[in-house]
């Protein structure tokens, strides 16, 4: 199939920022190739976005959904509810071939998904398609590339690698944020759903990490989305509470994922030891820091992510959805190809 051609579901997780959504839904529809399916996944907010998101699904028909959850599961919670609802077939039948991630407060430029099919055509004309992963550029509101989502380039990438990188327009990359990533759907399903108990933080850096493992990925600069956050800053800049996400979440990363090989999470244990030094160095409230580095530590060393029904329990998530969540269940399931699923669904 021509990659330009693919089925590409939307997957947008809200929460509590109508004014936003308001604006990251509008591009989505404004799309100079629209993609072709939506699905949002609205956290329980509690500010009108739960309405206005039935207002912009309601134009879409039925390609459209709106998954209202009872409650806050996190971006984590919320992108593992939406991934796994992109992989139930349209109304047509169709099963989607990519999953385009996004939070609430991303803005996609018109031509975002259009060219980012387009590189993906590009590097599949090259030679074996074997992309799992693509990344948009991400930039803040002044247009300037946005340190907090500057994706991971792949170490040790072979020159052939970086050469077939540079043909399609991009280059290769080991991990991407969840603001705007495109994910390949046999890939999904050879490697399961994001992990739910993450909660907030390191969710993307550890799924995207795992399919991309033995798989390539590819950021693709043409591709632009604008990243509404308040200040144009990396994550360690004060993050204050939620700094003990980013340290349990780290430390479940490099103790429990399979998302990193022996030497890559050693490379990155000694980067991010450094890096947490300097954010509560640089803090306001170091004592706050301090206290989120040690219970980070103690939870990240001393307990293990749940289940995603475990977690997802509760949460108002669809019947439908949930049989995919407990299908693709870590670390019971088996591989599935794109054949097998859609002929059990």
């Amino acid at each position: 199939m021509n990659p330009v051609e693919m089925h590409v579901t939307a997957v947008l997780v809200s929460y509590n920022r109508k004014k936003l959504l308001r604006e990251a839904l509008a591009a989505l529809g404004a799309q100079t190739r629209r993609p072709d399916r939506l699905i949002v996944v609205d956290n329980a907010s509690d500010d009108g976005a739960t309405e206005l998101a039935a207002d912009f699904i309601a134009v879409w028909g039925n390609r459209g959904r709106l998954i209202q959850l009872t409650q806050n599961t996190g971006g984590a919670g919320g992108f593992t509810v939406g991934i796994a609802a992109a992989l139930l077939p349209d109304s047509d039948g169709r099963m989607s071939d990519w999953v385009w991630v996004m939070d609430d407060d991303t803005v996609p430029h018109p031509d975002a998904l259009e060219n980012a099919l387009q590189a993906h055509a590009r590097f599949a004309a090259a030679g074996q398609d074997s992309l799992a992963v693509m990344g948009s550029r991400v930039v803040w509101t002044d247009g300037n590339n946005h340190p907090m989502n500057t994706p991971k380039p792949k170490i040790l990438a072979a020159d052939r690698e970086k050469k077939r990188a540079a043909a399609a327009g991009g280059t290769e990359i080991r991990s991407i944020s969840f603001v705007s990533a495109f994910l390949r759907v046999p890939r999904i399903l050879a490697e399961g759903l994001p992990v739910a108990d993450y909660f907030l933080w390191n969710d993307d850096f550890e799924y995207s990490a795992r399919l991309l493992r033995g798989a390539r990925g590819l950021f693709v600069p043409d591709s632009v989305v604008t990243h509404k956050t308040k200040l144009r800053g990396s994550s360690d800049t004060d993050p204050g509470e939620r700094f003990y996400f980013e340290v349990r979440n780290k430390t479940w990363v490099f103790n429990q994922s399979r998302a990193l090989k022996l030497w890559e999470r050693n490379a990155y244990r000694a980067a991010t030891v450094r890096r947490w030094l300097r954010t509560v160095k640089n803090s306001t409230n170091r004592k706050q820091l301090a206290n989120c580095l040690r219970r980070g530590l103690r939870d990240g060393i001393g307990t293990k992510p749940r289940y995603n029904s475990e977690v997802l329990l509760g949460a108002g998530v669809p019947d439908d959805v949930a049989a995919v969540i407990a299908h693709l269940e870590e670390p019971t399931f088996k591989r599935k190809t794109v054949a097998d699923w859609s002929s059990k669904t």
